[in-house]
């Protein structure tokens, strides 16, 4: 099976400074995501992988490509995809399109990586690769239990105070219908379907749960130093999160 893995960071970051090449726990960060992808590919011998990197980085690339852990392959992100408004898909779309080209092969899969998920293990990416080979869906993508329900403890402003969300007469969360947070970590496409040229959400999607709290949004300093805390308890008390951080030479 051909797998193309994807790694979109553009240069510099408005909530942390240049987010995508820090140092996170001493190593530095785009690396936990090739780490991750190495040992995928060491438990998978059916996947044949190529990875590339997408960016406006030079100090990015020369991380990616720097690295022992897998060649990477070098798109340098055209000025018309590195704006604030440019969708994530439209930049994959593009990683697709020319690694067809350069590689001369079609893929069957492409999976999308963000940099900033440190925290995901290698089970995540291979059970995402699994739901979507099994379910043949459009996209899968990974989730989290949601903290809140829209029908139950969320409000939005209105003309006259607050009210619900979401009309509802549940008194409890359990009677409230099941929702997901997306985490933005992990997602794999069918590649006709990126080529279709719609959004994430606008095929048939399935989904994979991850660990609740591996996942955080990185918007401020204290966001990145959080993850930090919560990466040191995890690589402590499970090798699954572990391995991908022992793994980084």
């Amino acid at each position: 099976m051909n797998v193309l893995f994807t790694i979109c960071g553009r240069a510099g970051s408005k909530g942390i400074k240049n987010k995508n090449i820090r140092d996170f726990l001493g190593k530095p960060l785009p690396l936990y995501t090739l780490s991750a992808i190495r040992l995928v590919l060491d438990k998978c011998p059916e996947i044949i992988g190529d990875v590339v990197i997408n960016t406006d980085s030079p100090e990015l690339i020369g991380i990616m490509t720097g690295s022992s852990l897998l060649p990477v392959q070098v798109i340098e992100r055209r000025a018309e995809l590195g704006g604030d408004k440019i969708a994530k898909v439209d930049v994959i779309l593009d990683c697709l399109k020319q690694m067809q080209d350069k590689n001369n092969k079609e893929y069957d899969m492409v999976v999308d990586l963000d940099i900033t998920s440190p925290l995901r293990t290698v089970d995540d990416i291979i059970n995402l690769i699994e739901k979507k080979k099994e379910t043949g869906c459009d996209v899968a993508f990974s989730v989290t239990d949601s903290r809140r329900n829209p029908y139950f403890n969320m409000v939005k402003k209105t003309e006259k105070g607050y009210k619900k969300v979401l009309e509802a007469d549940f008194v409890t969360r359990q009677e409230a219908p099941e929702m997901f947070d997306m985490n933005a970590s992990i997602y794999a496409y069918k590649p006709a379907y990126l080529e279709t040229g719609k959004g994430v959400l606008d095929g048939y999607c399935e989904v994979i749960k991850m660990y609740d709290t591996g996942i955080l949004d990185l918007d401020h300093e204290n966001d990145f130093e959080l993850m930090e805390v919560i990466a040191k308890y995890l690589y402590e008390k499970y090798d699954r999160f572990a391995e991908i951080y022992k793994n980084i030479k």
